[in-house]
């Protein structure tokens, strides 16, 4: 199994040339981990091109893996298996009294689906959100040629969905949405730091359970939640949880939302992984 030392956005890079017959899966060298103090992380990661892009991600993101541009990512950790993947089952989900406070702290916002297009606007939101709330993370020296790559390189159904104030139009919030064949799924999102009293982060998986639900797909995946992390408490949060454990998802029950949730202690060798992953059956055409 090849190691990659880099970042998964340095690895979409490195995938533009690269188009196997099939998908192959390769590993990232071990680096330290930007939620758990003194952990070390690694990702098992394919390319995500070709005709069957869209299959493949849906297959994947099912089998807990994300997507960051060309490349499809799933932690695998030797010694820490705490970052799990988590999704919103819609049919399970109610508000809370603190979530409706939000929505209508958010009513004068109107939401805007478009192509994935970057703009010099979303930009400069990126970059003041980055600069406060993650200016020592590894998108902090993204450029703005790197800000278009991350929103315009998509191989499959790939919105963004921008949230304007309706009174002065300006741009308050941004999210990065892929559309699945069974949910959507929050690539990134970013929003005007300085609102945090909107809690806005919350805000847009609400509006995504919204959307969800206007177009009658089930669920809404988040990314990776960690238990015991400040930076992801927000998403334990919500009526409808589920994370990926052991090659299935599961519900996560109120109590378990905190560190005490028992999750494996590594995710296995390699190899082991590999095995366990279904792939989609490729596309092929017969003439006659």
């Amino acid at each position: 199994m090849i190691q990659f030392n880099c970042s998964v956005y340095q690895l979409a890079v490195l995938m533009r040339h690269s188009l196997p017959l099939a998908p192959q899966f390769y590993v990232t060298a071990p680096q330290p981990c930007p939620y758990l103090p003194g952990k070390m992380e690694r990702k098992l990661f394919t390319a995500l091109q070709g005709d069957n892009a869209q299959e493949l991600n849906d297959s994947l993101s099912q089998q807990g893996f994300r997507r960051s541009q060309n490349v499809l990512y799933r932690p695998s950790c030797t010694e820490c298996a705490s970052c799990l993947s988590a999704r919103i089952d819609v049919s399970r989900f109610t508000p809370t009294k603190s979530q409706k406070r939000v929505m209508r702290r958010n009513a004068q916002l109107v939401r805007r689906a478009t192509s994935p297009w970057a703009t010099e606007e979303q930009y400069d939101l990126f970059r003041t959100y980055l600069d406060h709330r993650h200016a020592d993370g590894g998108m902090a020296d993204m450029d703005v040629f790197e800000f278009a790559a991350m929103i315009e390189e998509t191989p499959i159904r790939s919105r963004v969905v921008e949230y304007t104030h309706e009174q002065t139009n300006e741009l308050i919030a941004v999210s990065l949405t892929d559309v699945l064949e069974d949910g959507v799924s929050m690539v990134y999102s970013f929003f005007r730091p300085e609102l945090a009293r909107q809690s806005l982060g919350t805000y847009l998986i609400l509006d995504h359970i919204r959307i969800a639900q206007e177009v009658g797909v089930p669920y809404v995946y988040l990314g990776y939640w960690v238990p015991g992390s400040d930076k992801m408490g927000y998403k334990s949060r919500f009526e409808g949880l589920e994370v990926y454990i052991n090659s299935r998802w599961q519900r996560v029950k109120k109590e378990e939302r905190n560190a005490s949730l028992k999750v494996p202690e590594s995710s296995g060798p390699i190899a082991e992984q590999v095995s366990g992953i279904s792939l989609p059956v490729s596309k092929t055409t017969t003439r006659y």
